[in-house]
């Protein structure tokens, strides 16, 4: 049994779902073929299991090391991090001119969730490195793009985002890090950033940092910050390397993704850090919201990678663990012991993770397909309506990924029993791992109120009212399959809760209660997350259904007996049939509880906002 990434339900949404074959008839990808993904799909695979996974549990322990100011990585990084590079996976999605392979973004995310699933801590370096390489590409000068931008997208040096620092963390407007004009257009940095993963290592010889800096005399708060391209390393007059006076001050010593440096760096310690200005002065933060639609997904990837790599360990586990007797003869001493799989509620919490997990794979999925959509849009129109999916799915695929992740990662734990809670077994690793992707790239928190504050207000709504019609479009084949009508019924109940909510919002925000949105942001955002990922699993469920019906007509299984016969015998039949139970499992379980969380939100209650602050805790 695979443990990575359950392949199978992979090509499931790429193909059956989401049909990501027909991009290759737009001429951005007419070279390609559904043979072509197969094979980076197949390729990616090996890679992740050959060289990746094996270190996963090495670097955990061995950790990275900081010593007179340089950062070692675990030793046995190296050479997987080589082979990733040599194989041309970090631009695998980018353009042939930067040296990228130029795949759909679609087979990139599917090609990431191997790579993540098999050590997150690992491919934290290129995927950081490609974010800082794509906007360096779109906002760097010639001169610029012609010194660094090769050597980026090919591996051979790194890159970082450097935004945070003491006292301004999600308070970016805050920051302290300045840049002061030279004669010659560049910028001398100085200030210290913290939590920057990947900061300094030894994976490779220079790695380029794009900071957050505010120019002298620049606007107080967000107006007035600038991004600048600042390498580890520079080239001075002759064209050699020097020293950039970039330094490396201390790791943090974390609960997770452990050989992940995460660090804190001193830029102009000597006053000798050079920066090189990024798009126009001032334009930092908007530059930088771009790069964080690709940070945001990526972390949401993160979330599956763990969530899906989790549940199949606990399901191997439960087919394997022996302990107790069959529900039917608990009271029988002289019962044999039976796989846990067989006791309900092993099969509950399996259910949970495989609907969850499976639900989170169309989700993200889906918004990496978008982004292709956008890329080959041959008209305005078309390239907004994807592009308003892409801008309402980025806060929901970060937080869910995240969140639901953990929860799936918390529940493998639960299924392992004690042994879950022992550092021999992998679970409790892919618990702490996963852990922090609530917390950077904006903690979930800030991901409800970007989609409260700004992408539900962008042109008056209509990015929602285009996310409802079209999923409406695909609503009303559903309907017509009278094997989902209890669910397509309880799916329209939800989405009606989630549309009076926002609508709630909407008119609160117009009023001396617009707190009110604001307090009850991250509970929208779930619903949000809750209603969409139903939605595709119903989705999932008509089209599993209707190939289910066909394999029963091409065996002749005209009766349940003789269903049930096939479904135990046939791998496909088997396959199609869990697509329906999850989206039973997911809509039944979690879908009914949207009314409620729906009326807690609209009763109004002010009681977190009322309460004195002593009221919380004395002294």
């Amino acid at each position: 049994m695979k443990l990575l990434v359950d392949e199978r339900d992979v090509k499931f949404v790429l193909y059956e779902q989401l049909h990501v074959e027909e991009l290759c008839k737009h001429p951005r990808y007419q070279d390609f073929s559904e043979d072509m993904f197969d094979m980076a799909i197949e390729q990616a695979e090996k890679l992740a299991e050959r060289e990746f996974y094996p270190t996963n549990r090495k670097g955990d322990l061995e950790g990275c090391r900081f010593e007179e100011g340089r950062v070692m990585v675990p030793e046995c990084f190296h050479e997987p991090y080589r082979l990733y590079c040599e194989g041309g996976w970090l631009a695998i999605s980018d353009s042939p001119e930067v040296g990228g392979q130029g795949f759909p973004m679609s087979i990139a995310n599917a090609c990431m969730e191997f790579f993540g699933a098999a050590n997150w801590a690992l491919f934290m370096y290129p995927g950081l490195t490609h974010g800082a390489a794509r906007l360096l590409e779109n906002y760097g000068s010639p001169k610029l793009k012609d010194l660094y931008l090769h050597k980026m997208f090919s591996g051979e040096w790194a890159g970082t985002m450097c935004l945070t620092e003491s006292g301004a963390g999600t308070d970016v407007g805050n920051l302290r890090s300045k840049a002061s004009r030279n004669p010659d257009g560049t910028f001398n940095i100085s200030g210290q950033k913290i939590f920057i993963s990947s900061g300094m290592h030894d994976l490779t010889e220079n790695i380029v940092h794009m900071v957050l800096a505010r120019i002298e005399g620049a606007p107080k708060g967000v107006k007035g910050i600038s991004i600048f391209l600042v390498p580890r390393l520079r080239y001075d007059e002759k064209g050699k390397l020097v020293d950039n006076d970039v330094n490396c001050a201390g790791i943090e010593h974390k609960m997770g993704i452990h050989g992940s440096a995460t660090c804190a760096l001193n830029f102009g310690e000597r006053s000798d850090c050079v920066g090189y200005l990024l798009g126009q002065e001032n334009g930092g933060m908007r530059i930088m919201f771009e790069m964080m639609n690709e940070a945001r997904l990526f972390v949401g990837m993160q979330g599956l990678s763990h969530a899906g790599t989790a549940y199949l360990h606990a399901l191997r586990y439960a087919r394997e663990r022996l302990q107790g007797a069959p529900a039917e003869r608990m009271k029988d001493p002289d019962s044999p012991r039976v796989p846990i799989i067989q006791h309900p509620d092993v099969r509950r919490m399996l259910m949970f993770m495989k609907s969850s997990t499976e639900g989170l794979r169309a989700l993200l999925y889906l918004a990496a397909y978008c982004i292709d959509r956008v890329r080959i849009a041959e008209n305005r129109d078309e390239k907004d309506v994807f592009q308003g999916y892409v801008d309402l799915l980025i806060p929901i695929c970060k937080s869910m990924g995240s969140d639901l992740g953990f929860r799936v990662c918390e529940t493998a734990v639960q299924v392992y029993g004690g042994y879950g809670y022992c550092c021999e077994y992998p679970v409790e690793q892919f618990l702490r791992d996963c852990k922090i992707s609530s917390i950077y790239e904006g903690t979930n928190g800030i991901q409800a109120l970007d989609l409260v504050g700004r992408k539900l207000t962008l042109k008056h709504g209509q990015l929602f009212k285009n996310a409802m019609q079209s999923m409406s479009g695909i609503l009303n084949k559903i309907e017509k399959n009278f094997h989902l009508r209890e669910l397509v019924q309880i799916y329209k109940e939800a989405q009606e809760s989630l549309i009076q909510v926002t609508k709630f919002f909407a008119l609160k925000g117009m009023t001396d209660e617009f707190h009110i949105p604001l307090l009850y942001a991250k509970p929208y955002l779930d619903l949000c997350g809750e209603v969409t990922i139903g939605f595709l699993l119903l989705w999932q469920a008509h089209l599993a259904d209707r190939r289910l019906r066909e394999i029963y007509k091409d065996h002749k299984a005209e009766n349940e007996a003789a269903q049930r016969k096939l479904l135990d015998e046939n791998r496909s039949a088997a396959f199609y049939y869990g697509k329906t139970a999850s989206a039973r499992f997911f809509i039944h379980q979690v879908l009914t509880q949207v009314g409620g969380k729906a009326r807690a939100i609209m009763n109004n209650d002010k009681s977190a906002l009322e309460i004195p602050e002593y009221g919380f805790a004395l002294d």
